[in-house]
């Protein structure tokens, strides 16, 4: 399910979005980026409408991931 990152608290949001660029694996290329502007650009992918949060009702987790992969899945 789809949740607009809108709906979200500004807390649960930057909560949301450090998790997810701290993961192991999550590779921004060869520049290195500090953990601020890994957060800022993750953010404004989701005002661009490039990413979204997802929530899965199945694991009870949320991610963030590319908008065309979700429209993928739905069609």
């Amino acid at each position: 399910m789809i949740i607009p990152w809108q709906e979200v608290s500004a807390e649960t949001l930057d909560n949301l979005i450090q998790e997810f660029v701290s993961r192991d694996g999550t590779d921004y290329g060869e520049q290195e980026y500090s953990l601020a502007d890994k957060v800022s650009q993750v953010r404004r992918a989701l005002e661009r409408g490039e990413a979204v949060l997802i929530f899965s009702e199945h694991t009870g987790l949320c991610n963030i991931v590319p908008a065309d992969q979700v429209r993928d899945w739905q069609n």
